[in-house]
């Protein structure tokens, strides 16, 4: 594997300074984290999308902290370089700001995330300057924010509007002077995205949101085409595995089917005399009368 220097929140902000843009994908395993390392992604992001694609939810709100700590875990061992973002599940932050803290401290502590990412307003801006106070690296998401379709009715772009992008800018601003240390913006209109990354010193990861972020974020099975379904309009497919997969798994199907696989050269043997001496064993426990191997 190549091995590279850790990606910190300095490296991150070194990029925005130097407009070099970050990468980011979501991430949910030690294999395909491994591969990500290799190809030298900045940041990985533990989401809770695991719910929707790998579990087949039709929402986030499944998600649970137990299991994404464990996947952080995971994906912490196979890129040990990357700027890894632990995404907070529902209710796991938003009842109150101590809750907050220990759920997110955990989240670090036991998973190996360097910072984590909350679905926020200015509701919540005592929350994120709570964590913080504690040491605690957020990564604000504004916009579209999933674990809130319920309220927000589907999902829909957010910002198209004046009063709502000049809200969703303010936001931006009150996160920043909260502590947050990066910003994460979702589904909110290119000229919105590119008003606040340019107002912001922090790094501007989006989603959906147009090309003058300071970096990118796709959902993994979008983007190489795993698992199935049509990928959201904003996400560019750079391979089809799925297609590759169902291929793969057909040609097995039909190989075992057939009695083609395995093959005895794949298969271990028994040496001659070995054989010769299990044969023997067994003629000798078979009960009397009965059919010898």
């Amino acid at each position: 594997m190549t091995t590279r220097a850790k990606t910190t929140i300095s490296t991150l902000r070194e990029r925005k300074r130097g407009q070099r843009k970050i990468t980011m994908l979501t991430c949910y395993d030690y294999a395909t984290a491994r591969l990500m390392e290799e190809a030298q992604i900045d940041s990985l992001l533990v989401g809770d999308t695991y719910a929707e694609v790998c579990l087949g939810h039709a929402t986030t709100l499944p998600a649970s902290l137990e299991h994404l700590v464990t996947l952080a875990d995971a994906v912490r061992r196979g890129a040990p370089s990357a700027y890894l973002v632990g995404d907070m599940p529902f209710l796991t932050y938003q009842v109150c700001p101590e809750e907050a803290i220990r759920n997110a401290g955990l989240y670090m502590a036991r998973g190996g995330c360097d910072c984590v990412k909350v679905e926020v307003d200015r509701r919540l801006a005592r929350t994120v300057e709570a964590m913080a106070t504690a040491a605690i690296p957020v990564m604000a998401h504004l916009g579209l924010k999933p674990q809130s379709i319920q309220s927000l009715g589907g999902y829909k772009t957010q910002g198209k509007h004046a009063a709502q992008a000049q809200q969703i800018i303010e936001d931006a601003r009150i996160m920043e002077s909260a502590g947050a240390v990066a910003l994460l913006l979702e589904a909110v209109p290119q000229d919105v995205a590119a008003i606040i990354s340019r107002a912001t010193e922090l790094p501007v990861i989006g989603i959906a949101s147009g090309p003058e972020c300071d970096g990118q974020v796709l959902v993994f099975h979008d983007m190489v085409g795993y698992g199935g379904g049509h990928p959201p309009r904003s996400a560019k497919q750079y391979a089809h595995i799925g297609e590759q997969l169902i291929e793969a798994f057909r040609a097995y199907a039909d190989e075992v089917r057939r009695g083609v696989f395995p093959t005895t050269e794949m298969s271990v043997r028994m040496s001659a005399a070995e054989l010769e001496a299990l044969q023997q064993s067994l003629r000798a426990a078979a009960p009397s009368g009965s059919r010898p191997p």
